[in-house]
């Protein structure tokens, strides 16, 4: 099949700086055609971000252009090279096995944006892999991805989705689909290491210089802006998992080659939200110790930072005993960051904006009986709001727990005596409670019945009606109860798989 070039195509102008890195940051690839791709969706929203003509690429030349049998005009595509912690193993080259970088494009708001093509093929870090993405991943991606945005959590986006016509093999033959994912950037940790691994020291300094030149422009005359960049991806890192715990989602693959410099959220593979809540709950078919639980994910955050600032020691100081002091100084700083993340998200939650020294017991507390009650996470804090004033014991909040009734009302006292420290009425605080406490979430069960949708039958209607509620978290929308009701606990734990 011909690969023809569309020239200016919807509005896509690109502008490579990526590609515009020594060869030892990419292979030069093109996507491998497919045979009949047809497209599921255009994300017009996203579209209209990137100054894109949504209506043109719904056609059949912006379907080709996301399938990869057409590479638009400006577009040089490339695969990244990085390597990767995977379950805390060093994997020295990993890279993009399943993903082709088109290029960069700036958005209406002067922001420079990646645009990616998952599942296009093989590519030469594909080792035993297709490079083919199935459609249930691809739809997973997509949905939950939108989900997060609005949510109001940093994360990748999907620009597209299309069929392939073409089968790939797991351990069935399943539908194939091609994603298009649009990022801040696609450079991770696991980038850093991979030049870091190979003593390539000035490829080192030419990625970190470009990272903070790209992302962090405003470090670039600090003292020392190799040590100013652990910091602020620190801080960006702390502030992106601290919104995690606050939803209940658990990424279930904290490996360091899924985690960005830029601090959005990467990689939908086998990621899934709580019901029940448990820190311990893990969803992962790979994650078999519990690395990635939800309540390690904190830990995590810190384990993989400090990977990251190995690899910027040779940069940071050219004493490697200094270097070290520095950096172990800095990543000492963690842990108070990422707490008082967590606990300004948590007292939003409970409808506190004002900080008390007992905030942070009283949310512990809380957590601790929801545990112990078996009580749903996400339903959990949005009736809260129902209870500012005392309400019966039988009200829907009441009704989530299975015992701790004694306690509970004991923290409801409590609770409401730090509200009345607030000085604002019972209407208000109901009202920011409700602005921060989901209603809709992409609860597993309804993931699954849109996948099977698609998948088996072909069917996206469901799909287009989850995505459309998932699009209004915070308001509750009539008709569609089935997508906040709590799941019937079938005793069968609940398993998420990777796409590969």
């Amino acid at each position: 099949m011909t690969v023809v070039r569309p020239t200016g195509f919807a509005g896509l102008q690109f502008d490579n700086t990526y590609a515009r890195l020594p060869p030892a940051f990419f292979s030069r690839v093109n996507p491998t055609p497919v045979v009949n791709p047809a497209l599921i969706k255009v994300n017009h929203a996203l579209a209209t971000e990137l100054g894109l003509d949504a209506v043109q690429l719904e056609s059949e030349q912006g379907i080709q252009i996301f399938a990869g049998n057409a590479i638009p005009d400006g577009a040089e595509p490339i695969a990244q090279a990085y390597s990767g912690h995977q379950f805390g193993y060093l994997n020295p080259r990993l890279g993009d096995g399943r993903a082709i970088l088109l290029g960069e494009v700036v958005d209406r708001s002067g922001n420079r944006r990646d645009i990616q093509l998952k599942g296009p093929g093989r590519t030469p870090y594909s080792r035993s892999g297709d490079g083919r993405a199935a459609l249930g991943p691809v739809m997973r991606e997509y949905l939950v991805s939108e989900a997060m945005h609005h949510l109001g959590i940093k994360t990748t986006r999907v620009l597209a989705a299309v069929t392939t016509g073409e089968p790939v093999y797991r351990e069935t033959a399943l539908p194939g689909a091609v994603l298009t994912r649009v990022a801040a950037s696609h450079i991770r940790i696991g980038t850093f290491e991979y030049f870091y691994v190979r003593k390539d020291y000035d490829g080192l300094k030419q990625l970190a210089d470009y990272v903070i030149q790209r992302h962090y422009p405003a470090i670039s005359s600090a003292e020392n802006p190799y040590l100013a960049l652990l910091e602020v991806v620190m801080h960006a890192q702390a502030s992106l998992v601290a919104s995690w715990l606050q939803v209940g989602f658990i990424h279930g693959v904290m490996n360091t080659d899924n985690m960005t410099v830029s601090g959005e959220t990467i990689d939908y593979g086998p990621c899934a939200f709580m019901d029940i809540y448990d820190p311990s709950t893990v969803f992962s078919s790979i994650d078999r110790e519990g690395r990635y639980a939800y309540g390690n994910q904190g830990a995590i955050t810190l384990w993989n930072l400090t990977r990251f600032a190995e690899c910027l020691l040779p940069l940071i100081d050219s004493d490697i005993d200094r270097a070290v002091e520095k950096a172990q100084t800095a990543l000492g700083d963690f842990s108070e960051l990422f707490n008082d993340f967590w606990l300004a998200g948590m007292r939003k939650k409970i409808g506190i904006l004002g900080a008390s020294p007992g905030d942070e017991a009283l949310v512990a507390e809380f957590l601790q009986i929801m545990r112990d009650g078996r009580a749903d996470f996400t339903l959990a804090f949005r009736y809260l709001a129902d209870c500012v004033a005392p309400v019966s014991s039988t009200s829907r909040f009441h009704q989530l727990f299975t015992s701790c009734e004694s306690l509970l009302e004991s923290w409801l006292t409590k609770w409401r005596e730090r509200l009345a420290k607030e000085n604002v009425g019972a209407e208000e605080i109901t009202a920011r409670m409700l602005k921060v406490n989901p209603l809709y979430i992409p609860r597993n069960q309804n993931v699954e019945e849109v996948l099977r949708a698609a998948v088996e039958d072909g069917d996206y209607t469901l799909f287009e009606e989850f995505l459309s509620v998932l699009q209004h978290p915070y308001t509750e929308q009539q008709g569609k109860e089935k997508y906040s009701r709590r799941p019937v606990q079938s005793g069968i734990p609940y398993k998420t798989f990777c796409g590969t």
